[in-house]
C-alpha cells in the first residue's frame, strides 16, 4: 500500500466506526487484564460467556486467589487453554499483591513480567486501560495488515513495528481496534468481504 493511500484507509475506518472499542467486557483495568489474558487462542465471544458468571465473584486480585485453582478452573473451562490460564491469571494476582499494591502496572515491562501476559495483551492493556498508542497484532490483524499491503511482515513484531511507522499519528490510538474489527467481519481469513469493505479503494489484495 502507497504511503498516500494510506490516509484514505484509516479515514474510512474512522468514518465507519469513529470511536472502536474492545468486544471484551470489563469493569475495571484488573477485569481487562483477566480478559485478554484469558483471550489468547479463544474467542471474545467464550471469553465474555466466561467472565460474565467469574467477575461478579472476583474482581480484584485477592478475590480470584480466594477462588482457588479448581475453583477458577471452574468458571473458565468453556475457554480453551483453561488449566494453564488459570494458573497463570492466580500467579498473576499473587505478583500484583506482592508487589504492586493490588494494582495493575502500566508499563509494558511490568505487564510482560506477569505470568501468561506477553507482548500482545501487554499492548492491549496499555491501549484500552491507558489510551496509550499501541498495536497489539492477533491473527486478524495481521492478516489485515499483510492482505491489504498496510504493513506486510514475517512475524507479528515486525508487523508492529511496521505498523506504529505507517499509520498517521491521529489514527494511532484506535488504529489496532479498527483493524482487528475489520479482520473479524470483513476481511475474514477465508472468504473476504470484498464488495462490503469500506477500504477496498485502498487495498493492495489482487483478487478483491
Amino acid at each position: 500500500m502507497q504511503p498516500s493511500a494510506i490516509e484514505g484507509f484509516f479515514a474510512n475506518l474512522k468514518a465507519a466506526n469513529p470511536t472502536p472499542v474492545t468486544e471484551l467486557e470489563y469493569s475495571s483495568v484488573f477485569e481487562l487484564l483477566c480478559a485478554v489474558l484469558l483471550s489468547a487462542q479463544a474467542t471474545d465471544v467464550s471469553v465474555n460467556k466466561a467472565t460474565r458468571r467469574l467477575f461478579p465473584l472476583a474482581n480484584t486480585p485477592q478475590a480470584m486467589l480466594d477462588l482457588g485453582l479448581a475453583g477458577l478452573e471452574n468458571h473458565i473451562r468453556t475457554i480453551g487453554l483453561f488449566r494453564s490460564k488459570a494458573r497463570h491469571l492466580l500467579q498473576t494476582c499473587q505478583i500484583l499483591i506482592e508487589q504492586h499494591g493490588a494494582v495493575v502496572p502500566r508499563t509494558r515491562e511490568a505487564l510482560q513480567a506477569l505470568p501468561g501476559v506477553g507482548r500482545k495483551t501487554a499492548n492491549v492493556v496499555l491501549n484500552v486501560a491507558f489510551g496509550e498508542a499501541t498495536v497489539a497484532v492477533d491473527t486478524h490483524l495481521f492478516r489485515v495488515a499483510k492482505r491489504t499491503g498496510l504493513a506486510p511482515g514475517k512475524t507479528p513484531y515486525e508487523v508492529e513495528l511496521k505498523l506504529l511507522q505507517r499509520i498517521p499519528a491521529e489514527y494511532l490510538v484506535h488504529a489496532h481496534h479498527w483493524l482487528i474489527l475489520h479482520g473479524r467481519y470483513v476481511c475474514q481469513a477465508r472468504k473476504p468481504l470484498c464488495r462490503q469493505c469500506a477500504v477496498r479503494p485502498y487495498c493492495d489484495f489482487k483478487d478483491k
